[in-house]
């Protein structure tokens, strides 16, 4: 990764397109390649579905790979978190790993300078793989401001544990504890910071095996986690990958901004009242990534 990173970019949202993009960027994912996506709430109508997805997932021979939450919902239990994957087809068509349906958790190191997080914790099964393919809804988010490859790093790979973790700034360390979590949050920057520690020690685990899609589609203020979530108040952007994730999550910023669509004063809102580009921010100054990028259309 140099002072500018390459991020390739179409208009024309496919499942074949992520596939072209992903043999443009001319990194091979290798080994065992964990494919990391979100389930989507029960209830919610935005998030992309396994069938979207079956190409590039099956172009990698990868296991779609996923974590339990940390709050009310449909995904906070391992029986109702499976049971979920199957009802929304991710089993019909994939290999799925919940990695953290069994305990123990591991905790992965945090390599970078860090303020708040003394380690990341995730499910254990993380450590079967090699590589990972990073696959991000990007949309609006109601605590992080927005969601998209570092929220998919961070809270994303984290297990109930990792998420209360990261939540409260490295002060609740157990999933037992997000009740109590949930009354005693920390000013949100530190929760931002948080997510770019985390997203750092994932980074550094793998290596530089990975590659981040993020997908600009059913942009919503709200997360994929929401089960009643806004519709989207977007058109349809287009599709970025990079090997660089502050990258990716800065450049689809810059298209939301650039864009002419009268929608986007709504979905900045969200993300500006969360100071949401500040995890972008923490994440560079880190070194996780650059924000200077090359937008490379095909």
């Amino acid at each position: 990764m140099g002072s500018v990173s390459k991020v390739y970019f179409t208009r024309e949202i496919t499942p074949e397109n992520v596939v072209k993009l992903y043999e443009t960027l001319g990194k091979k994912l290798e080994g065992n390649v964990a494919v990391k996506v979100h389930s989507g709430e029960e209830g919610n109508q935005n998030y992309l579905k396994p069938e979207f997805w079956r190409p590039v997932v099956e172009k990698v021979n990868g296991t779609v790979v996923e974590c339990n939450t940390a709050y009310g919902g449909e995904r906070n239990s391992t029986p109702k978190h499976l049971r979920l994957l199957k009802n929304h087809g991710w089993n019909e068509l994939f290999d799925v790993d919940l990695m953290d349906e069994e305990g123990p958790d591991v905790e992965l190191p945090i390599k970078r300078p860090a303020t708040h997080l003394k380690s990341d914790i995730v499910g254990k099964n993380l450590l079967k793989y090699d590589s990972m393919l990073v696959l991000s809804h990007f949309k609006g988010h109601p605590m992080g401001g927005f969601g998209g490859a570092l929220k998919q790093l961070s809270i994303g790979c984290a297990s109930s544990s990792g998420k209360v973790n990261i939540h409260s700034a490295g002060k609740y360390l157990k999933a037992e504890e997000q009740d109590t979590m949930w009354n005693d949050l920390p000013p949100q920057d530190h929760f931002l910071e948080s997510m770019a520690e985390a997203a750092g020690a994932v980074v550094d685990h793998f290596a530089g095996n990975m590659v981040f899609v993020n997908v600009m589609a059913n942009m919503s203020v709200d997360c994929d986690c929401c089960a009643i979530a806004e519709d989207p108040c977007m058109k349809d952007i287009g599709i970025l990958i990079s090997t660089d994730p502050v990258a990716i999550d800065r450049a689809c910023i810059d298209l939301v901004k650039q864009s002419d669509d009268a929608g986007k004063e709504h979905f900045l809102e969200r993300v500006t009242t969360r100071n949401g580009e500040h995890t972008i921010d923490a994440a560079a100054d880190m070194g996780i990534g650059v924000q200077d990028y090359e937008l490379i259309t095909l």
